[in-house]
């Protein structure tokens, strides 16, 4: 069966939120564990869908993951300059990986900055440890961006690379 890519519903915010926390948390992305303050970002769907753009993959109904768009000029962007859309926040059940989800998910945020007049590229972070992701993103056309890494936790030592995907002029 075919997977679909579409906004999440409201009464998806919670079983999309839970998917994404424990996509993070079995993938030991979060410095703190359960008691990592960026858990509840994580978890809060509604917080990010009034801000951005947040789009899920289903078949047959079964949620399969869930990504963050934020558009060009949007006020979730961390890494993005004028002109740029955002990825953030891509997550797939461990249940559902390795079946094209989360290339779905993405190709739907390259192509709605495509489809934006004003955006001139996007632009993503991700962790170093996060390789299945990074095969995705290079077979979609991003690359490496190392002059824009960064580190979200001063003091820390936790840098997040950021790859980039120019789309026009």
């Amino acid at each position: 069966m075919d997977i679909h890519i579409r906004r999440a519903d409201p009464t998806e915010y919670g079983r999309l939120g839970d998917l994404t926390a424990q996509a993070y948390l079995q993938d030991g992305l979060l410095t703190f564990g359960e008691s990592d303050w960026y858990l509840g970002e994580l978890r809060d769907v509604a917080k990010r869908a009034a801000a951005a753009d947040v789009l899920v993959a289903t078949r047959d109904g079964h949620l399969l993951g869930g990504v963050t768009y934020v558009p060009s000029g949007g006020p979730m962007a961390d890494l993005a300059r004028p002109g740029e859309a955002e990825i953030r926040m891509l997550a797939v059940a461990r249940a559902a990986r390795g079946q094209g989800a989360g290339e779905a998910l993405v190709q739907a945020c390259v192509d709605r900055a495509k489809a934006a007049s004003d955006c001139t590229g996007i632009v993503l972070c991700t962790q170093s440890a996060m390789h299945a992701a990074h095969r995705i993103y290079e077979r979609l056309g991003f690359t490496r961006a190392p002059e824009r890494d960064w580190n979200p936790i001063p003091g820390e030592e936790f840098a997040l690379l950021a790859y980039a995907l120019p789309l026009r002029g």
